[in-house]
């Protein structure tokens, strides 16, 4: 079973371990919407996955997202922002990845308070808005 914590207790998790948690719900959610929207072979499955998951991607949807978050989940997108990681991946720039890292800080830490609806919600506004500037 889920423990729910308080937000007082979530905020005690550094942004790095909030966004561990956040990469894993974030994925997760991921699979779960390509899975839903077709029946298609594994490897195809993966290669869309990887670009709905890759920290281009994550960085498009920290600026979406933006506009739409309460003052206290700003506040915790910020400080993913400015957490500092070991290393940058290759195909990303630092902006790109600590927006990315800022995005799923806040994904781990609306998990770990149990903010499921919250969390449907931003990720369909994400896919939505991502989706119509694709077209």
């Amino acid at each position: 079973m889920r423990k729910i914590l308080t937000h007082h207790e979530a905020n005690q998790y550094s942004p790095l371990s909030l966004a561990f948690l956040g990469d894993s719900v974030y994925d997760t959610l991921v699979r779960q919407k390509l899975l839903i929207q077709a029946n298609m072979p594994v490897s195809k499955l993966h290669e869309l996955k990887i670009k709905m998951a890759c920290a281009e991607y994550q960085s498009r949807a920290f600026d979406i997202i933006t506009e739409k978050l309460s003052e206290s989940e700003l506040l915790i997108l910020k400080r993913g922002r400015n957490a500092v990681g070991n290393t940058v991946p290759r195909h990303s720039s630092v902006t790109e990845y600590r927006k990315a890292t800022a995005l799923e800080c806040l994904f781990g830490y609306l998990y770990l308070t149990g903010e499921d609806e919250r969390i449907n919600e931003l990720f369909e506004y994400i896919s939505e808005n991502i989706k119509s500037e694709q077209e």
